[in-house]
């Protein structure tokens, strides 16, 4: 008994121990829906744009300055996230760290020409069904497949 509770420990111990990310979910619905994904800088993987807490900022600011130091991407960000996913982010040292990131729909107005990560980043839009095929992640995969923008008209 005693080992099935320090067992249970040990997993809300990993559970606690994921690091907070946020992202924004960029997206246009002009022809249907599309979302924009960017390529991560060391292994070029498609992704959402996210990053680290910042002092100062709420969460749903920390993911629309993101969405433009990554993809130059400006527009109305919810202030809610529609979900989250967790994800091993591999460290330079070769340590894995889990990180829990939150995501907040970006309803994007205009993509800048220039942006700090242009060189360094791919960006494109893709379909719905694409992105998710595209992203590795099996629970960002369902948070891009349920995703349904609301209506600004309504």
């Amino acid at each position: 008994m005693a080992g099935r509770r320090k067992r249970v420990k040990g997993v809300e111990a990993a559970a606690a121990a994921a690091r907070q990310q946020f992202a924004a979910l960029p997206f246009r619905d002009d022809d249907g829906l599309e979302i924009m994904l960017v390529t991560s800088r060391d292994t070029r993987r498609w992704v959402l744009p996210k990053g680290w807490p910042i002092k100062g900022l709420k969460p749903h600011s920390v993911a629309a300055r993101e969405a433009l130091e990554e993809a130059g991407l400006t527009g109305k960000v919810a202030k809610e996230p529609i979900g989250s996913y967790r994800y091993v982010k591999r460290m330079r040292n070769g340590a894995a760290m889990t990180c829990e990131v939150g995501v907040f729909p970006l309803a994007v107005e205009k993509q800048r020409r220039n942006w700090p990560e242009r060189d360094q980043r791919t960006t494109s839009w893709f379909a719905r069904e694409d992105a998710a095929t595209l992203v590795d992640e099996p629970d960002l995969r369902d948070l891009i497949l349920a995703f349904a923008p609301a209506r600004q008209d309504a």
